[in-house]
């Protein structure tokens, strides 16, 4: 009998899998499945603590659900990636291993550790099977017209809808059941040493349930009730506007696939839905585009602005300034309210992660790379694809279309999104008793005493914006 191992990496779920359903083609394959804990890489990947909870607590789920198909997960623990490919070499020795399929990963140091696995494996005349899953439409699939990647959003995603009108996506089922597992599951471990979650276990239950079901109900709730008025509500933070789904797509417990596939469904219901479903389907084409990113321009993992010349910015390396931003101290509540979501759910709205890095990176001119790191060392849900094109975006070092004078105001962006104050008061309670333009300028003149145990502004904007612009100015 044949045995495949399955290394299950972003993609922790059973159906629309497409590395699983390959290992199980062949109903005479038993197949085992692998996931491979890896702390100390992890905090050099300034994983979040939260994430990495997030994921053990998923794993138990997926063990169940694997065991309904005859198919054991087994754990390989090593500090860092280096040790994977001779700790797989071994556990395919061990089983009888005559196949090895997982998802291709993108980033840089993925990579090299997918080529040092495959050279190990080869070596035992085990065959690597890499698939493309990660992506709706995976890298160097959607190029210009002379073969380049894209580096603009907007011809990129003309493209791409093109190709899925072309090729429409078709999901995969859940593979069918093994006749007989060949091997047993491991337990899996309370505590993955080295990294602990920032959140409570309470709050990460009441936020963050985990399982496939779980997270296929909530993109079907959010599908029938939510998704048809998504472009008028998803900048509002206060309301639950957005679809919440980014860290079940981070841990592929959801594809990207699957989401789109519904999304298409619902706009082909009627005219009301279209709308917000088309700028729902745009996010997950940020999403792919990002990841293409990693491909075509992997600088941008090597801590290196798209725009290669702005890292000759000057940029600031102000502890004090950053720590600040950090802990929701920088006297903007709009800004503030944000980072201490963040603290408090491992999570932060898409349209405050625009106002807070565009606050450091432009008000504050601190490097972005602070930030970046911040958020994935913080965030449920961190994709490096996703996060750094973000972070690039807001500092106007990346893929961005629009020149780098593109500012956010702090202080009108608080009175647009949260007219009422309502997400502010949530998060930062002592300015509590205010209201129109004293919420969100508590510091403006004729402000009660009352309330200066709220931080001054770190930082004028009007000032701040000239110097950046003058920054950017003279790169020439």
């Amino acid at each position: 009998m044949t045995h495949a191992l399955m290394w299950f990496r972003q993609d922790l779920r059973c159906a629309d899998n497409t590395a699983l359903f390959a290992a199980c083609e062949s109903r005479d394959t038993a197949v085992t499945a692998l996931y491979c804990l890896t702390p100390e890489q992890w905090i050099e990947h300034d994983v979040a603590g939260v994430r990495i909870d997030f994921e053990r607590r998923h794993l138990a789920t997926l063990q169940r659900d694997l065991a309904a198909l005859n198919i054991p997960l087994v754990l390989i623990k090593a500090s860092r990636y280096a040790d994977l490919p001779d700790r797989i070499a071994s556990l395919v020795q061990s089983l009888g291993i005559t196949a090895l399929h997982a998802n291709r990963q993108y980033e840089i140091h993925e990579q090299v550790r997918d080529r040092a696995v495959t050279k190990s494996l080869s070596s035992l005349g085990v065959d690597c099977h890499w698939h493309e899953d990660l992506c709706i439409l995976p890298p160097a699939s959607v190029l210009t017209n002379d073969g380049r990647f894209y580096t603009v959003f907007t011809p990129f995603k003309r493209n791409w809808l093109v190709q899925l009108q072309e090729r429409p996506i078709r999901l995969l089922s859940v593979p069918k059941a093994r006749q007989k597992s060949l091997t047993q599951s491991d337990v899996i471990p309370e505590h993955w040493g080295g990294l602990t979650s920032a959140i409570s276990p309470e709050t990460a239950d009441h936020l963050w349930p985990v399982g496939e079901a779980h997270a296929w109900q909530r993109l079907q709730v959010f599908i029938a009730d939510d998704v048809a008025l998504y472009d008028q509500k998803r900048n509002y933070p206060a309301i639950n506007g957005t679809s919440t789904l980014s860290p079940y797509l981070a841990a592929g417990i959801l594809s990207a696939r699957q989401c789109l596939v519904l999304a298409q469904q619902a706009a082909h219901l009627g005219a009301a839905a279209r709308a917000g479903c088309e700028v729902w389907i745009s996010e997950l084409c940020w999403r792919d585009f990002y990841k293409h990113i990693l491909i075509g321009f992997p600088h941008v993992c090597r801590h290196q602005a798209f725009k290669l010349e702005t890292d000759a910015l000057p940029w600031r390396h102000d502890d004090a300034l950053f720590q600040a931003w950090c802990e929701g101290r920088t006297g903007y509540p709009i800004v503030d309210a944000a980072m201490r979501q963040l603290k408090a759910t491992g999570w932060m709205h898409n349209r405050l992660r625009m106002i807070v890095a565009m606050f450091l990176s432009k008000d504050l001119f601190i490097d972005w790379r602070w930030g970046e790191r911040h958020f994935m060392q913080h965030l449920i849900d961190g994709d490096l694809a996703a996060n750094n094109g973000g972070w690039q975006w807001a500092a106007s070092t990346g893929n961005d279309a629009a020149p780098y004078f593109r500012i956010f105001n702090p202080t009108l962006q608080g009175p647009k999104f949260d007219p009422e104050g309502e997400f502010i008061l949530r998060f930062v309670p002592e300015l509590k008793g205010l209201s129109g333009k004293l919420l969100h300028e508590p510091h403006s003149k004729g402000m009660s005493p009352l309330f200066a145990r709220y931080p001054r502004p770190i930082v004028n904007h009007a000032e701040a914006r000239e110097f950046t612009l003058a920054q950017f100015k003279a790169l020439g």
